[in-house]
């Protein structure tokens, strides 16, 4: 596990719906990272670097997108729409609760 790989957002199975992809989307929302970056390549302690990121970007919101200033939560609405249709569109049922 140590030394596992990260196959990157865009090629994660079930439209990717993962507590890892959603740091991904996370660290877009909050601008840590670039959109385009899928973090494909990454290793386990770049993604767990990026996590330690996003929780301290989402610290002075209490984690919550209602507190988020509208910026970032028309950014985050935008996202997570998106993620969450594509999901839909791979198959993906939340209530099936099938992610990693």
């Amino acid at each position: 596990m140590k030394n596992k790989i990260y196959e990157g957002i865009d090629k994660q199975q079930g439209g990717a719906m993962t507590p890892t992809a959603n740091i991904i989307r996370d660290a877009w929302v909050f601008g840590i990272i670039p959109e385009e970056q899928t973090c494909a390549g990454w290793t386990i302690q770049g993604i767990e670097d990026l996590y330690d990121k996003v929780t301290e970007a989402w610290h002075p919101y209490g984690h919550l997108v209602s507190r988020l200033p509208p910026e970032l939560r028309e950014r985050h609405e935008r996202i997570y729409s998106a993620a969450i249709e594509k999901a839909r569109a791979a198959g993906w049922d939340p209530e099936l609760g099938d992610s990693d």
